[in-house]
Formats: structure tokens, C-alpha cells, sequence
């Protein structure tokens, strides 16, 4: 061996006495290191993707729009109420659906259950393309709604038996943001099909393109995605151990595929957390259904305004994931929301308040995925632990989404046609609701710091990554303390 040779191995060496310290200081060992490292490589590039096409096959109705789906078979649709109903019952249907689904998820192999529902989804938005009249395109997005509803929601609770409070932020945000990619996506996809010159009309080639990979990925997650920690056949004996025991850290966890039918509360906050993401959902939804239409008003030709999506959705996936980053070393969400919160609402206030210069508008556009994209993204990622024990997330996590779809029926109507192009009702109502949402944002962190002071007062501080016994009284355990 040369010289060189033994320098760089002397560095390397170095290099990993240097890491173990760190680690060491952090109170992470190099094993679990690796263990994160392997439940990433195997769970977030199969959740990541699936939540792509999912956001893929709800949110291209937006882009169907500009390539004469109401023309073809919503009679021309002069006032967009019948665009505005089959936007709104994907919406409906999510709601009606999450909350049991997300429950029963708890009683069966989360790779079997997880996969079923995305064939199912994927079947109901490839057969989109088959309709020829309003009621075979409200049947499809109904059973695309349901089918979605057993895969989103239960999503957060999934990751939740994998990665600890410190890591959740960064995985949601990673999660989520590919729902901004999917905007990204949608646009390039959309571009390119209103350029191909078939006989089949251009927005039923686009739901075909976008749903048939979807039964794939759902077969593929069958095989790909881990079960629960205490009985994957991923991780080996010492892992499976290890990651049962970062699962229980800090909280008690269920142990195996069961629904603790102890008393489980709501939570003090419950009203304000739907309030804020109630608001939020408003937004998201009129993006996805409403953003080429509402670049299209800026003078654009409609594939132009297709195209134009993408940065937009691009800058928001970056902007989410820097501001999660930061979020999860400092184990601050509130601030973090109220602030993204207000740079939304604040491009609404431009699009209302500068109707005639293009690239401010343009600019607002930028403000408003940005700042609603990473409202959401951080959310997810702050209520998911603070709710404390592991039967609860599985119903209050799908009851949040629940009130936040209500907002998205709310946003899928407020742009009808007839207001076009300025908007101004649905620019304003939205508007109103991100700085409500900042707001409460700002409320509850300042509620949740009082109250973990409280308890510290009464019960003295709890000793970090100590297990808490939450299967009874979930966040009103003495010793658990939220995440402000």
C-alpha cells in the first residue's frame, strides 16, 4: 500500500472518530445512524413517489381545464359551476373517508393496505379519461377521493413509527414537497400534451399518462414498503429492536396492529389547529385547481400558462424543505407557519392590489405556493406529535384533514368563471384566511409554551427522550410536553 494510500485512510479514520463524537454528543449512536439511513433509503423514495401521483391525479383537472374538458363534455360550463362541483366532491368524498380509513390502516400490513388503495386510486383517475358526460366525471373523482383518503392521511402516522420528533419535520417536508414537484410535473406533462395532435382529445390523454403509472407504483409498493418496526422482515433482529425502541422514545407506542379503545382526547387546542388548517387547505386547493387558469389571465397563451406552473412549484418544494430544516433543529413550528403563513397571504394582497402589471402578479404567484405549500408541509409535522399517543394520531390526524379538506371544498369554489379575470372575491377570501391562519399560528405556540411551562411548574421537567406513558391520557400524560 502506498504512502497516499495510508493518508487517505488515516483521514477516513479520522473522519469517523470525528462523526462518532458528534453523534456521540447528540446522543445518537452510530448504529442508529445507520439504521435511519436504511429506513430512508427504503420508505421515503416509496412514499415520496406515490404522494407525486397522488397530488399528479388529483390535481390535473387544473390542466384539463385549459385543454377543453368543459367544452367536451360539461356543456361548455359558462359560469364553471359544474368545474367547480367536480373539483369539490375529490374533496367530499376525502372527507367522508379519512378518518375510518386512517383507523382501520391500524389492523393490517401497512404495505398491503397502503398499496391496495393506490391501485385503487390510480384505476379511478385512468378511467377519468373514459367519461363522456358530468356524471361519469364526478363518479371517477368520487372514487378517487376515497381511494386517496386511505393513503394521506395515514401517511404522517406511518412515519411515525419509524422516525422520532427530531426527524419528522425533514421527513414531512421531504413528503409534502413532492406534492409541490407533482405542480411542477403536472405543468411539463400538460405543455407537452396540449402539443400532440391525436385522436384522442389532449385532457384524456393527460388523465391517462398521469393515472396508469399509478396501478404500477401501487403493485411495486406491495413488495417496497417496510411493515411496522416490531415485525418487517427489513431490519434485521438487533435493528427491528433498536427501531422499537426509537418508536416508543419520548412516547409509548401501540404494540402491534391493534386500536387502543382507551379514552382518547380531542386535545385542548383542537378548534384552533382546525382553524389554521382550514385556512391553509382553501389556499392549496384553489392552487391546484385554479393556478393555469389564474396565469392564463395574465395575458398568456393556455400551454404558455401551463408551463409557467412549473417555477412556481419548483421554488415552493425548495422553499418547504429549507424551512423545515430549520424548523426541526430548532423543534419551533409555530413561528415558522405564521411567518410562511403571512408571505402567502401577502401575494394575494398583490394579486388584488396590482391587476395590471404582469410580473408582479407573477411574482405573487411565487408567494402564494411558496408560503402555502410550506404552511402544510409544516403542519403535518408539528400536530402528528403533538397529539401524543399512537391511536390518537390515527384518528386526529385524518380529523384535521378532515376540517382542512372543508377548506378545500371552500377554495374549488370561489373561482368561478364569471369573476374572471380578476378574481376578486376568491383572492380575497383566501387572503383572510392565511392571515387568520398566521395568526392562530402565532396563538397556539404561545399556548403551547405556557401550558409545557405549566406542567413543568406542577411536575417538574421530564428527562429528554424519556418514554412516556401516553396510551391513556395522550398529550394530557404529565410528562409530555408539546412541540410549540
Amino acid at each position: 500500500m502506498s504512502m497516499g494510500e495510508d493518508k487517505v485512510d488515516a483521514q477516513e479514520s479520522k473522519l469517523d472518530e470525528v462523526e462518532d463524537i458528534i453523534l456521540s454528543s447528540k446522543g445518537i449512536s452510530l448504529e442508529e445512524k445507520k439504521l435511519v439511513r436504511k429506513l430512508d433509503v427504503r420508505i421515503m423514495p416509496v412514499a415520496c413517489i406515490l404522494y407525486l401521483f397522488a397530488y399528479l391525479d388529483r390535481s390535473n383537472l387544473g390542466n384539463a381545464r385549459l385543454q377543453g374538458l368543459p367544452q367536451d363534455i360539461l356543456g361548455g360550463d359558462p359560469t364553471g359551476t359544474l368545474y367547480g362541483w367536480t373539483s369539490s366532491i375529490f374533496f367530499i368524498s376525502y372527507i367522508l373517508f379519512q378518518i375510518p380509513a386512517t383507523v382501520l390502516s391500524k389492523l393490517f400490513p401497512p404495505r398491503i393496505w397502503t398499496g391496495c388503495f393506490v391501485i385503487g386510486w390510480g384505476i379511478c383517475s385512468t378511467l377519468a379519461a373514459a367519461a363522456f358526460n358530468y356524471a361519469g366525471l364526478m363518479v371517477s373523482r368520487f372514487g378517487l377521493g376515497f381511494f386517496e383518503a386511505g393513503f394521506g392521511p395515514g401517511i404522517p402516522l406511518y412515519m411515525s413509527l419509524f422516525y422520532t420528533k427530531e426527524e419528522m419535520g425533514m421527513r414531512m417536508a421531504y413528503w409534502f414537497g413532492f406534492a409541490a414537484v407533482a405542480g411542477a410535473f403536472g405543468g411539463l406533462i400538460a405543455f407537452g400534451v396540449q402539443h400532440v395532435h391525436s385522436t384522442v382529445e389532449n385532457w384524456r390523454l393527460l388523465f391517462i399518462i398521469e393515472g396508469a403509472p399509478t396501478v404500477v407504483l401501487g403493485i411495486v409498493c406491495m413488495f417496497m414498503l417496510p411493515n411496522r418496526p416490531e415485525e418487517t422482515s427489513y431490519l434485521n433482529e438487533d435493528e427491528r429492536c433498536l427501531a422499537i425502541e426509537r418508536m416508543n422514545r419520548g412516547l409509548s407506542g401501540d404494540v402491534g396492529r391493534v386500536v387502543n379503545t382507551s379514552k382518547t382526547y380531542l386535545g385542548r387546542f383542537f378548534g384552533l389547529e382546525g382553524v389554521l388548517y382550514f385556512g391553509s387547505n382553501c389556499a392549496l386547493a384553489s392552487i391546484s385547481a385554479f393556478l393555469p387558469t389564474i396565469i392564463a389571465t395574465f395575458g398568456y397563451t393556455n400551454a404558455l400558462a401551463q408551463l409557467l406552473t412549473v417555477p412556481p412549484y419548483a421554488v415552493a418544494a425548495i422553499f418547504l424543505c429549507m424551512n423545515s430544516y430549520v424548523s426541526d433543529r430548532l423543534q419551533s413550528r409555530g413561528l415558522f407557519v405564521a411567518a410562511v403563513s403571512a408571505v402567502a397571504g401577502l401575494g394575494y394582497i398583490l394579486l388584488l392590489a396590482v391587476p395590471d402589471n404582469v410580473h408582479v402578479r407573477f411574482f405573487a404567484v411565487f408567494c402564494i405556493t411558496s408560503g402555502t405549500y410550506t404552511t402544510i408541509g409544516i403542519v403535518i409535522a408539528w400536530f402528528a406529535h403533538n397529539l401524543g399517543s399512537e391511536t390518537k394520531k390515527a384518528t386526529g390526524i385524518p380529523m384535521y384533514m378532515a376540517i382542512g379538506q372543508c377548506g378545500s371544498v371552500l377554495g374549488s369554489k370561489i373561482y368561478p368563471t364569471t369573476e374572471a379575470p380578476q378574481y376578486i372575491k376568491g383572492f380575497a377570501i383566501t387572503c383572510a384566511l392565511l392571515f387568520v391562519s398566521a395568526l392562530v399560528a402565532l396563538i397556539l405556540s404561545i399556548s403551547y409554551r405556557l401550558e409545557n411551562q405549566r406542567r413543568d411548574r406542577l411536575y417538574g421537567k421530564p428527562e429528554p427522550n424519556a418514554t412516556v406513558d401516553t396510551s391513556e391520557l395522550a398529550d394530557n400524560a404529565p410528562d409530555f410536553r408539546y412541540v410549540p
